[in-house]
């Protein structure tokens, strides 16, 4: 099955830019979160974090 898709994709002009467009935007996609989860507020994050742990009274009991 490999050696079918192989086969067609060589057929196309052009198709060797797909593969390193897709590693782009992989990469930037993990860079950029990185970056974020860096430089994120610290406060922020706790608060976040601590969300399912909280006790909520607004809850509709059956």
């Amino acid at each position: 099955m490999l050696k079918f898709i192989k086969g067609n994709l060589e057929q196309i002009d052009g198709v060797t830019i797909y593969p390193i467009i897709s590693l782009i935007i992989f990469f930037t996609f993990f860079v950029a979160l990185f970056i974020w989860v860096m430089s994120a507020n610290k406060e922020h994050i706790k608060k976040v974090s601590n969300i399912p742990l909280e006790d909520d009274n607004n809850e509709i009991q059956p």
